[in-house]
Order: structure tokens, then sequence, then C-alpha cells
């Protein structure tokens, strides 16, 4: 990946539960966008997370909490918060998923 990818990307923090779905990495670079396109470009790329935080209804499922620099979605617009390059999307894990 080269500066000026990095530099249209976020990166998100992958709780210890989750990190057995991406190699052990605590921490992962996606394309910028909305929350859900960060998540969606997340798993693409690493499918069994989805089962993990996405339910059926393509929601995230309960007990699974996203903030965006430390500000939980569910006060800034969900799925459709907005995500700018550099911030950071930290995914939390409530309970065992």
């Amino acid at each position: 990946m080269s500066e000026n990818d990095i530099a249209d990307h976020v990166t998100v923090m992958i709780p210890e539960p989750l990190r057995a779905h991406t190699g052990g990495q605590a921490e992962v670079s996606v394309q910028a966008g909305t929350v859900g396109d960060v998540l969606y470009g997340l798993v693409t790329r690493y499918e069994e997370i989805g089962k993990r935080i996405i339910d059926e209804a393509g929601g995230l499922r309960h007990g699974v909490v996203v903030a965006v620099n430390g500000h939980d979605i569910r006060f800034t617009g969900h799925l459709q918060a907005p995500v700018r390059p550099g911030e950071h999307v930290q995914i939390v894990v409530t309970m065992l998923v």
C-alpha cells in the first residue's frame, strides 16, 4: 500500500476476541467513507468477522458497539456516520460474539 493509499484510509482497531480473524492484527487499514463502508471493507477482507459483528438484517449484532474517534456511532449517524481519512474506528465487543 502506497502513502497515497494510506492517506485515504482509516484505522480500524480490532478487539482481542476478533483478532483470530485478522491473523492476530490489532489494527487494520480500510478505505474511508461511512462507518458502513468501513465495516464492509473490513468484512470483505476478513469474512469471518462479518459473522461476528453484522446481523442477518445488515445491522450491528447485539453487544457490538462501534465508535469513530471515541464517539459512539449510535449517537452520530449509525452506519451512515461519515469517517474521514486518518480517523480511528474502534469495534467494541461487549459480550462474546
